[in-house]
């Protein structure tokens, strides 16, 4: 009887959490000729035109891919909801949805092994979500109420693997990054090591995406002449992510980054 007592109040839980992220983070859809991108859009406390906001773009990984446009907000919607975010960093945030059939970055990847074998060819176009993520960060810079200086991307597995990948192919919009258990192609990093400054996450135990695709990152930065920050967390698997939103100092350290006017 306790354990159930117990089940029920953790769904409960459960559902009250969700209920309020799909309440705060408003249903949305981006069309663009035949296509539709769904995604939330969190909008600051006391939203108004006349004032100007930082834009978070934030990517999921595979699991949350479908056309619910809810289960994106899983993993890093809490964060934005939280008391301190929605104080102390006034933002607006768009958590667009991936279709299952499709990715963020254009990869190769065989899932029989394990780790995955990932590799990210850059002579792709980017996919097709990806496109229209693109096209919609184009239009949202355009609004007079969006800081144009203040846009951030981050995303974690699938959407790390993202993060680096819009990176380079929107190498001056971006005021800095966060990427968490993804990975690129080194040889893009040239494109964006010096313009965006970069948090990089993954863990030590990861045996679903290798930690080492973000060392290798890491390093073609370093090679690059940017200077990112690094954190490889010794206990983690692939669930990282939990403890970069533990940070107590990821978003201030997200937020303190602008672009400069003549980059």
């Amino acid at each position: 009887m306790k354990l159930k007592i117990v089940l029920l109040i953790l769904f409960v839980s459960i559902t009250t959490l969700v209920n309020a992220q799909t309440e705060a983070f408003t249903e949305q859809s981006y069309i663009k000729d035949n296509d539709t991108l769904n995604y939330r859009l969190l909008l600051p406390k006391d939203f108004s035109e006349d004032k100007q906001y930082p834009v978070v773009l934030f990517l999921h990984g595979a699991g949350e891919r479908g056309n619910d446009n809810t289960k994106q907000l899983a993993h890093g919607g809490k964060l934005f909801l939280s008391q301190e975010a929605r104080d102390s960093f006034p933002a607006i945030v768009i958590f667009p949805q991936c279709p299952k059939n499709d990715y963020w970055a254009s990869a190769n990847i065989d899932r029989t092994t394990y780790p995955l074998t990932i590799t990210f060819p850059s002579d792709l176009p980017p996919t097709n979500t990806l496109n229209l993520v693109m096209q919609l960060m184009e239009d949202m810079t355009q609004k007079s109420y969006v800081n144009k200086n203040k846009i951030y991307v981050g995303g974690l597995s699938m959407g790390g693997m993202g993060t680096f990948e819009i990176l380079y192919r929107q190498p001056d919009l971006f005021a800095a990054a966060i990427a968490i258990c993804g990975g690129g192609n080194p040889n893009t990093a040239k494109l964006f090591a010096k313009k965006v400054p970069m948090s990089i996450y993954h863990g030590a135990k990861d045996d679903v995406v290798k930690p080492q695709l973000s060392l290798t990152m890491v390093n073609a930065i370093l090679e690059a002449g940017g200077t990112p920050n690094f954190t490889l967390y010794a206990k983690d698997n692939h669930n990282s992510w939990d403890s970069t939103f533990a940070e107590t100092e990821l978003l201030s350290w997200l937020f303190s980054n602008t672009k400069l006017k003549n980059e």
